[in-house]
This record gives C-alpha cells, sequence and structure tokens, in this order.
C-alpha cells in the first residue's frame, strides 16, 4: 500500500471503495474496430455500461461497409444509449474532406469524432474495449476527479500478465526518453518534461476531461493520441488542473515489436508526438546527442525493472528488453509535419453535421439488408477478426 502524490493530484486504489461520480452527466466514448464486433472482451464492456448508465455511449467505428449494419444492430442490443459513429462513412469522408480534414485515419481521428460528438454532455470518458478486466469502477473513478475541481484525468495500472512486464513501449521508449531529455534540460525550462514524467503511465488510454477542456484540444490523427493529448492538457489545464487514477488490475490485447501495427512502428508515432509537445512548450532539443541520452536513460531503467521483477517472480529477459532499446532509436529523429486535427471549438465542421452525416451513412447501410446477430453470440459463432489494419488494434504494450 502507497499513497505518495506527484506533481499531479494521484488517487490511489487503496480499498475496494467505489467513488461516486457524475456518469448522468458523462459521455462515454469507446473507439471500436470490426475486431471487436461480438467478441467477450467488447461484450463485458458494454455489459458493465449499462449498470454504469451514462447519458450516452459514442462509438466511433472503423470497419468496411458490409460490416457496419450488423455491428450497429449489435450495439443496439445493450441496455444503454449507444450513437455508432461509422468513421469511414462515404458521407462522413465527403463532409471532412470538403472541410479540409481529410488526411491520415487512424486512432486519434476516430476518437476526435467521438469527442466531437460528447461535447453535448459536461463530461467525457475515454477508453478501449479490448479490455479482459474492464469493471464499472473505471468510469467512476475516472470521473471522481472532474468533480472535485479538476479538469482531466488519466488512468494508471500495472501491467503483468503471464508472470512477465507488459507495457514495453511505455517502460522502455517513452519513460527514458523523457528523462533523457528532462537530464538535459534546464530546470527552470523543464515543466513540461516534469509534466510528462509525473503520470505513471502516461500511454494509457483511459482519460477523462470536461468537455469544455476537450473542446480546446488538438488531437493526433494516429498513435501518438495519448502523449499528445496530454502535451495540449498541459498547455490548457496544467499540474493543477490534472490528477491520474488507480485502475488496479487491466490487460488487454498485446502487440509483437515488428510488422506494420507493431510497437517499433508505434514509437516513431509516439516519439514524434512527445517531441512536438515537448518543443511546442519551448523546450529545445540536441537531436545529435538524443539517442546515446535515451539508451543510457534506458540502460538505468532496464537495471530497476529487472530487479523489480526478480523482487516479485516474474521472468526478465534483459537481452531482450535491450535490443526493443535499439529497435525504438529508430524513433527519435525531428518531428515531420504537424497534422493533428482542430480543437473542437475552432474546427471548420459542427458535431451537428458529422452525427448527421454518420446517422445516414448507417442508415443506408442497414437499407441494403445486415443480420442481426445475438446479443451474447456463443464462441463458436463469433466472426474471426479481420487482419488488423494500419493502428487497428487499440492499446500499447
Amino acid at each position: 500500500m502507497e499513497y505518495v502524490q506527484e506533481r499531479v493530484t494521484t488517487l490511489h486504489a487503496l480499498t475496494d471503495h467505489r467513488p461516486e461520480a457524475p456518469t448522468g452527466r458523462a459521455a462515454v466514448v469507446v473507439p471500436m474496430t470490426e475486431r471487436e464486433y461480438g467478441t467477450l472482451a467488447a461484450d463485458r464492456v458494454l455489459t458493465a455500461l449499462e449498470s454504469v448508465d451514462p447519458a450516452r455511449v459514442v462509438v466511433p467505428l472503423r470497419a468496411p461497409a458490409e460490416r457496419v449494419g450488423p455491428f450497429a444492430d449489435w450495439l443496439d442490443g445493450f441496455d444503454v444509449n449507444v450513437e455508432p459513429l461509422w468513421c469511414g462513412g462515404p458521407r462522413l469522408t465527403e463532409l471532412l474532406a470538403a472541410r479540409g480534414l481529410d488526411g491520415e485515419r487512424g486512432k486519434g481521428r476516430d476518437v476526435w469524432l467521438g469527442l466531437g460528438r460528447a461535447l453535448e454532455e459536461e463530461f467525457v470518458v475515454v477508453h478501449d474495449a479490448d479490455t479482459k478486466t474492464y469493471s464499472p469502477a473505471f468510469v467512476t473513478r475516472l470521473l471522481f476527479p472532474l468533480a472535485h475541481g479538476h479538469e482531466f484525468s488519466k488512468g494508471y495500472y500495472a501491467r503483468v500478465e503471464d508472470g512477465s512486464l507488459y507495457g514495453r513501449l511505455f517502460r522502455l521508449f517513452f519513460r527514458p526518453l523523457v528523462r533523457a531529455l528532462a537530464d538535459a534540460t534546464e530546470r527552470r525550462e523543464a515543466g513540461i518534461l516534469e509534466y510528462l514524467d509525473a503520470f505513471r503511465y502516461a500511454l494509457a488510454g483511459e482519460f477523462a476531461a470536461t468537455t469544455d477542456l476537450v473542446s480546446r484540444l488538438r488531437i493526433q490523427r494516429g498513435w501518438g493520441l495519448e502523449v499528445g493529448t496530454l502535451g495540449e492538457t498541459f498547455t490548457h489545464a496544467g499540474f493543477a488542473g490534472s490528477a491520474q487514477v488507480d485502475l488496479g488490475r487491466y490487460e488487454h490485447e498485446h502487440r509483437s515489436v515488428d510488422g506494420p501495427t507493431g510497437l517499433a512502428d508505434m514509437s516513431r508515432a509516439v516519439g514524434e508526438a512527445t517531441l512536438r509537445a515537448i518543443e511546442n512548450a519551448g523546450v529545445g532539443v540536441e537531436y545529435d546527442a538524443l539517442a546515446d541520452r535515451y539508451r543510457e536513460a534506458a540502460d538505468g531503467l532496464i537495471r530497476g525493472y529487472e530487479t523489480d521483477a526478480a523482487f516479485n517472480g516474474l521472468d526478465y529477459d534483459r537481452a531482450a528488453e535491450r535490443e526493443q532499446v535499439e529497435t525504438y532509436v529508430d524513433a527519435l529523429g525531428e518531428p515531420g509535419p504537424d497534422t493533428r486535427l482542430p480543437a473542437w471549438r475552432d474546427a471548420p465542421v459542427t458535431t451537428a453535421e458529422v452525427a448527421d452525416a454518420a446517422r445516414a451513412d448507417i442508415a443506408a447501410v442497414r437499407e441494403g439488408g445486415s443480420g442481426r446477430p445475438s446479443r451474447k453470440p456463443r464462441e463458436a459463432d463469433r466472426p474471426r477478426p479481420a487482419d488488423p489494419g494500419v493502428d487497428a488494434a487499440p492499446g500499447e504494450d
């Protein structure tokens, strides 16, 4: 048991108490891809949200046209106010392109669309749908700080599964990168670095915010969503307006390091978003020396992870961890063009226009005919997940 405070307010799960929170004034945004259709994890999340009873659940959906009708029908089977939003629908795509908002599609773009629809409520909670250990308490815990004067809260948890430490992109890339930059930065300039370092799991996908804050955030289009959101939140809410919340035990899908949707690809987007946030906050980065400083910081953390794993009787492959560090060195270049989506308060499209286009797209595919699966499909009847496309599965590993 521990209750140490960080630079941001840190709320610990010291008991089984489930705090009261303003769920009836909140929208829950749960991005999904066709991989989540009918799965046990997504079913568990939506069933749990029935007991939470938020004002609405917005599901930004990325799926081919032939899967959208059955997916929307399945979502209708849950006893909660669900608004599906097909992110790739032709009318919505045409609308965004006409307003200059076309470009890369990814998880961040999906969440941005969902956040726009959530602005009708007072608060918003965002989390993934692939969580094997989902609890209704996640929503109330994330909302609790917002009812007590904070503008933003982020979840944290231990990633220990199968007798090993996970959360590798955070442990082996993000944390040592921030430490390396902090060690090379004057204290008076290091506010953003101290802020990023204060979060125990900065790459967690679970967060909550007031919709006033959400309306001011520029959102990354892809895998840089989580750290990009932190960089924007530092600007608009700072230390005083931010909190982090212990969500306890948490399990979700793992990623391989290599491959088109692996951690190596993710590291490039995360690195770019991190370095852009740092530069935007006025911190200069010496890129020529960054790789060596990163390796040095990662080596020190690896020694700590190895000792912690041994202390808890967990497996730990030091050589494999060092190999991942070398893979991530390639992600330490200067950020490319800024392709963030605009803050909703400045967007050239309204949330009502997005809703109208998305509803029309879903209605069109439904009129084309679709079967409706049972609310809780048998495992043998569940459709096989499709091969993931770019940025297809949520979460990091």
